[in-house]
């Protein structure tokens, strides 16, 4: 009934494929779309959601389950085709993205009717206070469950993702883990040239954090890592997951032109060839 269902690294790693090749699938169906961040993150939604958190398909409303907080709404593609391996709704229905009716929309919304969604995410920023607020609820209502907040690297830009995480320190949210996808790139180039973030560890340390770096494609560094997001310690954890733009396509690995690309339909054929390999 419950997941996680394996913390096997191979049944994760084709796992990851195939979440990897029904993003690349809807994305080329849809004709637009975010591919690069989709693919650096598949990594790390794969180990949440099959090997971390505790989630019920069946029952998406269960009050003992952990949450999951996508704070970068761009990258849905990669959260519709995980919650679609995990058994919440019909993989054929990834091929409806952003077609007019359908439940998946270019941005996560929670009014369209989709199992497994926490949060309407759209503007950058907004998920690690929602995220804070839903730890502190949690809290309140004495549930152990943990809540899980991914936000990618450039996001960190915005002031409001500093105001939560200074919140989340002040209450001792232990309770609340972020998981940062660190790819180095976003829309305009690299997250360096636009806005420098480092040294990153060391301001989220500054912010009274417990702070972890892992390498987000290595599926045992990434749960070694949130093995060690210890319940039994007073602050909330932040794993940095150094992770590559369009990871397991070498041809856009890095490139920040697919930021916000979909592939034609004969790309696609091409990219979920080279997938599987």
């Amino acid at each position: 009934m419950v997941l996680p269902l394996t913390n096997g690294v191979s049944a994760l790693g084709e796992l990851a494929k195939a979440i990897r090749q029904s993003v690349v699938r809807s994305l080329a169906r849809a004709g637009s779309g975010h591919l690069g961040g989709s693919m650096s993150s598949a990594d790390i939604l794969t180990t949440l959601y099959f090997s971390v958190m505790r989630h019920d398909p069946a029952n998406p409303s269960w009050t003992g389950r952990d949450r999951f907080i996508l704070s970068i709404g761009h990258i849905a593609p990669v959260l519709y085709a995980t919650l679609a391996e995990a058994g919440y709704f019909p993989k054929d229905e990834l091929l409806s993205l952003r077609k007019m009716g359908s439940r998946l929309q270019g941005h996560p919304g929670r009014d369209h009717g989709l199992p497994g969604l926490e949060l309407s995410a759209g503007s950058l920023g907004q998920g690690l206070s929602v995220a804070t607020g839903m730890a502190i609820a949690a809290k309140m209502d004495r549930l152990d469950s943990r809540i899980y907040c991914l936000c990618g690297d450039g996001e960190l830009q915005e002031g409001s993702v500093w105001e939560a995480a200074m919140a989340a320190a002040h209450h001792q949210l232990n309770n609340l883990v972020a998981v940062i996808d660190r790819n180095g790139v976003q829309i305009d180039g690299s997250t360096e040239t636009v806005m420098g973030l480092e040294p990153l560890k060391k301001k989220w340390e500054a912010f009274g954090w417990d702070t972890l770096e892992c390498d987000g494609h290595d599926f045992r560094s990434l749960m070694s890592s949130f093995q060690k997001t210890n319940v039994e310690q007073t602050r909330p954890s932040v794993i940095i997951a150094k992770t590559k733009m369009g990871k397991g396509i070498k041809s856009i690995e890095g490139d920040y032109r697919w930021h916000g690309k979909a592939p034609s339909m004969e790309q696609a054929e091409a990219f979920i060839l080279e997938i599987a390999r």
